[in-house]
């Protein structure tokens, strides 16, 4: 019996899947369509191309609501492009396929919080955001003392663990190596 591919491709979580939804539909001011699910909802690019829009207006100058699967999958391309433009690494975002075909929609909903978290990088955007805030940098200035002070100390990286041994562990079965076969 064959898996779906969706199910093969990636993982999908309906809870982040909702929460995509509601944050997007929240920025847009428009409600995804009823009748259809989630994945169908974005597939010809003009709600995603919408959200662009609105993060950082006129970034994306036409938005195809017509046509065929061409125009639609311009829309998508208009709007990775515009992700790539607002600061979205090349890795965050999914391939057109995994959208357009249906290939990998966890993929899609991953880009989606990646562009929340984008947003907070963004100080002209008063929110909502999706997702934590990303980390920020945090250097620090040691002086030459604090150096030498922790060249004294062995961590639990250098092998010390005070004695602590795995003797007498022995969790799940052992393996089993059958010659001949």
């Amino acid at each position: 019996m064959s898996r779906p591919i969706w199910q093969v491709a990636g993982k999908r979580d309906p809870a982040q899947e909702a929460e995509a939804q509601h944050w997007i539909e929240t920025i847009i001011g428009e409600r995804f369509p009823s009748d259809l699910p989630y994945e169908l909802a974005l597939r010809d690019g003009i709600i995603l191309c919408k959200l662009m829009n609105r993060l950082m207006p006129g970034c994306i100058q036409k938005i195809n609501y017509s046509g065929g699967d061409y125009k639609m999958m311009d829309n998508i391309n208009q709007f990775q492009k515009a992700c790539i433009k607002y600061g979205l690494a090349d890795v965050d975002l999914f391939q057109t396929v995994d959208l357009f075909d249906q290939k990998n929609i966890a993929t899609v909903t991953m880009t989606i919080f990646a562009i929340g978290r984008t947003c907070y990088k963004h100080p002209e955007w008063r929110g909502p955001w999706l997702g934590p805030r990303p980390a920020e940098e945090n250097r620090r200035e040691w002086t030459e003392e604090q150096l030498r002070a922790g060249e004294g100390v062995i961590g639990l990286q250098a092998g010390q663990n005070k004695g602590a041994t795995q003797a007498g562990q022995n969790f799940g079965a052992t393996r089993k190596i059958l010659l001949g076969k």
